[in-house]
């Protein structure tokens, strides 16, 4: 048999974090230039559109400029595969990006030098924090006008109560920024900026002492740079290995990723500090990434990613064994056996088929009836668990322009909730759908993919609705009953689980205090 810690222990599984323009998307495409995934950064294959991130592929995040779906790249570098998962940074899209985090090991968090933490990365922060998902920083943006590396180093500390360690060290900043010291190697690659191809290799500069510094520096960048150094080493913590994989300490990383600045040294860091695929939570128990039995979870489902064929794929975090193609699943909510033909790696929305795959990687499962949340196994009955599905906060009623497309609207719909892009309720007393998002930009991304994908022109209107809850009970007849009092708040969700429609926070409120017995969930897990 395969020894499978090998191979497993090499897999680096992370997403990257960030508050919108923080040079997330700039950060994604430098790393995989430096994994030698792309040639040319900002070259896209495709129809030659030059200046498109290869991440964000959807005709919305292409005009909008925002990545607003999670995208999977699979490269190698130093000996590691890394699996790198793009988030979306909108905030109207967290819903997407709680889901990636709970099929990834590490993080990246990218702060941008000159506004430090923002709302958006703080809460995907807490997010992190709820998982003990380890983090390193990247405070990008050097080359422009930056707040102090102290300051910055001291915001992070108080504002997310975590423990700092500075990995490198900026050399000036703006105009004057020349490049990043490597702390923990205690050295100097010292490269000229460069912003398509792989910058060269560089001169290295071996210790604060090495003449070699005197000679390539300006004088008081030099001084500077051995001043501040020696304060940092003085004044923080060293790093600390377990502190890190236990989310308690964050290396800190300075540079510009559009002119290549620090993007080795980070690349470094994850190769050497990040940890491989950690065991995963299932409801019976938890599995250990070396089991020789394959298992894993959908964490994600994206439709249409080629619009010429009207494709499906369900995105799978493998949490054990060795993968092989054509191997036979067992889908646990439907107790059905799966022949896996023609599983897929990614590089966005490049695809090849994946011969092999291993605990930690993503692979795309091309099959319309996996869902969010399923799981699959080699037979044992395991249903992983800590997948969230959350209350829509934005409530809309939808219609065809062309009543005669309601019946493809449906189906539409149905494929989108399955998607996990919106929460899609039938009302009781009403012919008509609703629409539930967390965010309010995702009725105009709703709207132009059922337009531009289904070829239904549709419209939105206020459905005069606070909130959504779905509705459990110990018995059953409590359910039927509830139903038959206030058929005119009572919904079915795609999956047909019943929904309470509240008009308002009272409506909401009263209802819980008048119906003890039942329960209104915020969140309902999505495992099966």
């Amino acid at each position: 048999m395969t020894d499978l810690n090998g191979p497993i222990s090499r897999r680096r599984t992370f997403a990257i974090i960030a508050h919108p323009d923080a040079g997330k998307t700039t950060l994604t495409e430098k790393l995989l230039l430096f994994g030698g995934a792309i040639q040319l950064a900002g070259a896209v294959k495709a129809r030659g559109e030059q200046r498109r991130a290869h991440s964000d592929w959807m005709k919305v995040e292409r005009e909008r400029g925002i990545s607003v779906t999670s995208s999977v790249m699979t490269f190698d570098y130093a000996g590691c595969t890394f699996n790198l998962l793009d988030t979306p940074g909108h905030e109207d899209f967290s819903e997407d990006t709680y889901r990636t985090l709970t099929a990834v090991d590490s993080a990246v968090m990218v702060i941008d030098a000159a506004k430090g933490i923002e709302e958006q990365t703080r809460k995907l922060f807490e997010v992190c924090r709820l998982r003990d998902v380890p983090i390193l920083t990247f405070i990008n943006k050097m080359d422009r006008e930056a707040r102090d590396p102290f300051d910055l180093l001291d915001e992070i500390e108080q504002t997310l109560a975590l423990d700092v360690t500075p990995a490198s060290w900026p050399i000036g900043m703006g105009r004057d920024f020349l490049g990043c010291y490597d702390l923990l190697r205690d050295r100097l690659v010292l490269m000229a900026r460069s912003r398509e191809g792989l910058p060269d290799a560089g001169e290295v500069c071996e210790g604060l002492d090495d003449p070699k510094l005197d000679r390539l520096l300006p004088a008081h960048a030099v001084a500077k740079l051995r001043e501040e150094v020696e304060m940092a080493r003085g004044l923080m913590p060293a790093f600390d290995l377990e502190a890190y994989r236990g989310g308690h300490l964050t290396p800190v990383y300075f540079g510009s990723a559009i002119n290549n600045f620090g993007v080795r040294e980070l690349l470094d860091g994850l190769a050497r500090f990040a940890p491989p695929p950690r065991p995963q939570p299932a409801a019976a128990r938890t599995v250990d990434p070396a089991e020789a039995q394959v298992s894993g979870f959908v964490f994600k489902i994206q439709a249409n990613m080629d619009p010429k064929h009207r494709d499906r794929i369900a995105f799978m975090r493998l949490c054990s064994g060795q993968f092989k193609r054509g191997m036979k699943l067992r889908h646990i909510r439907t107790g059905k056996t799966l022949a896996v033909y023609n599983p897929v790696l990614f590089l966005a929305q490049d695809r090849e088929l994946a011969e092999e795959a291993w605990a930690g990687d993503i692979i795309g499962l091309p099959h319309g009836q996996l869902r969010i949340g399923d799981s699959l196994t080699e037979g044992e009955d395991l249903r992983f668990t800590g997948i969230p599905n959350f209350a829509p906060e934005h409530l809309q009623r939808v219609r065809p322009d062309d009543p005669m497309k309601a019946k493809h609207l449906s189906r539409a719909l149905e494929q989108l909730a399955e998607e996990g892009v919106a929460r899609v309720f039938r009302p009781l007393l009403d012919s008509s759908w609703i629409v539930g998002v967390v965010g309010a930009l995702q009725f105009d991304v709703l709207a132009d993919r059922i337009r531009t994908e289904y070829n239904i022109p549709v419209r939105f209107e206020p459905a005069a609705l606070h909130t959504a809850r779905w509705i459990e009970a110990d018995d059953p007849r409590e359910i039927k009953r509830f139903a038959d009092a206030n058929r005119a708040a009572f919904a079915e969700d795609h999956d047909g689980a019943p929904v309470f429609l509240a008009r308002n926070a009272w409506h909401l409120n009263t209802t819980e205090e008048n119906w003890p017995e039942l329960r209104f969930l915020k969140t309902k897990e999505a495992t099966a």
